[in-house]
């Protein structure tokens, strides 16, 4: 018996018709209360944060503030809950020309105008000074250097003014979660310190990434414990982040330390959107969860690695990403060029940058099981990572092999969803 199942792709869904009986597991987020009245639960969190000093207490009239913000390919709904924050600096003195805010954009692209607004609501863009960092030109100053060796240079506007972290934690492939410390480095330093930051994400011994990373993975990671010495340097004055529901709305916000609070909403994230599977399957059908998820593949990839979680050795992914904005970085398919020569991993560890990990570490899923790519993407691109592009439904189900007798797991939001295995022989949960 078939059962259609809608999958966001872009703006828009995809109907896909499934044998319903070979359908073992739907990857679903648990059940979670998201937060009826956000600005209230803002002005809560300031007067009770995380291991930290009240709001009130940290700011007052006549400081220079500086805000730091995700870019438009973070779901952070930043305007919900920046506004409230806004209205406390205003009440404590400090005035919108005191105010900065500084896009975290690490190496990606410049916003336009349009993109800032949506970042900030239209108030608060019209209101206050907004900035893109650019790791290339920006005014930087150097802070200091990790026990690590990573050289810490940043924008000028978060060590001479008091800094408020904002973000969304999410779980990452490498760094274990996005959020926190993210927002200083990668994203308000400067390409040299990113890239020698970002190194720790490959083995230092072998032709692979490094064993001690991965999504969910702070104990011991090795890029996630630099990132933390180089936000330490910086010391944020606070930090608010949001979880982000698979609905689009908003279910937990934490505030306060820098890094406490930011990790407190890693334990609850790491709770609530890990979901425990009994079996592998065959294949795995992921959507990204539509725009702006899947704006392109370079942030698409999220989806894909947590798919591999799910799907058995030399099994099939088939990954649903519109990628309207193509590869979403100029230099992600340049990697190939090194790939077909067999040069991949000493080019990247010479000339490391965070879309060529990014490439790498697509490649490496694609070697472990068949990767099918419905996009907007010309086929050819993907080809040489191992990777089978096409650009239509009816393509898409057919290399997949959907209708052959095989064991499915559908994930409507891989992005945002951990497939958590169960070993049969320990019983223990991992990834």
């Amino acid at each position: 018996m078939e059962k259609a199942f809608r999958l966001k792709y872009g703006d828009g869904f995809l109907t896909l018709p499934l044998k319903e009986e070979n359908v073992v597991q739907v990857l679903e987020a648990r059940e979670i209360q998201t937060l009826d009245d956000v600005p209230s639960e803002v002005n809560h969190i300031l007067d009770h944060p995380i291991d930290s000093k009240p709001f009130n207490e940290l700011f007052q009239r006549g400081d220079k503030v500086t805000i730091v913000v995700s870019d438009i390919t973070r779901q952070v709904l930043l305007s919900e809950y920046l506004p409230a924050v806004v209205d406390r600096l205003n009440r404590l003195g400090v005035s919108d020309a005191d105010i900065v805010v500084l896009i975290a954009t690490g190496t990606h692209r410049a916003q336009t105008e349009a993109e800032k607004e949506k970042i900030l609501g239209r108030e608060l863009f019209r209101r206050l000074a907004v900035l893109d960092h650019d790791c290339d030109h920006s005014e930087m100053v150097s802070v200091g250097t990790t026990p690590r060796g990573t050289r810490v240079v940043v924008n000028r506007l978060v060590v001479e003014r008091k800094v408020i972290l904002t973000g969304a934690i999410v779980h990452h492939l490498m760094a274990g979660f996005g959020g926190g410390r993210k927002s200083i480095v990668p994203g308000v330093s400067s390409r040299r310190t990113i890239a020698e930051n970002h190194l720790h994400s490959l083995d230092p011994e072998a032709e692979r990434s490094n064993p001690l990373i991965g999504v969910g993975a702070l104990a011991g990671n090795p890029l996630h414990e630099d990132m933390v010495d180089c936000c330490r340097l910086v010391n944020p004055t606070f930090l608010i982040n949001s979880i982000v529901h698979t609905n689009g709305t908003i279910a937990r916000l934490v505030a306060g330390h820098w890094l406490t609070a930011w990790e407190e909403g890693c334990h609850w994230a790491d709770e609530k959107y890990g979901v425990p599977i009994d079996r592998k399957a065959d294949l795995v059908i992921a959507s990204c969860g539509g725009y702006p998820k899947d704006i392109s593949l370079y942030q698409g990839t999220k989806t894909l690695f947590n798919a591999s979680l799910a799907v058995k050795p030399g099994g099939t992914v088939l990954m649903l990403a519109e990628c309207r904005e193509g590869a979403g970085a100029d230099e992600f398919f340049g990697w190939s060029s090194p790939l077909k020569e067999g040069r991949l991993d000493p080019e990247l560890r010479k000339n490391f940058t965070i879309p060529g990990y990014i490439f790498y570490a697509a490649v490496e899923a694609a070697r472990k099981a068949q990767v099918v790519l419905l996009s907007t993407i010309d086929p050819k691109l993907v080809k040489p990572m191992g990777i089978f592009g096409v650009n239509s439904l009816e393509d898409a189900l057919q290399s997949a092999g959907v209708g052959k007798e095989q064991d499915i797991i559908v994930m409507p939001y891989g992005g945002a969803t951990i497939p958590l295995f169960r070993s049969e022989k320990s019983g223990e949960v991992g990834r």
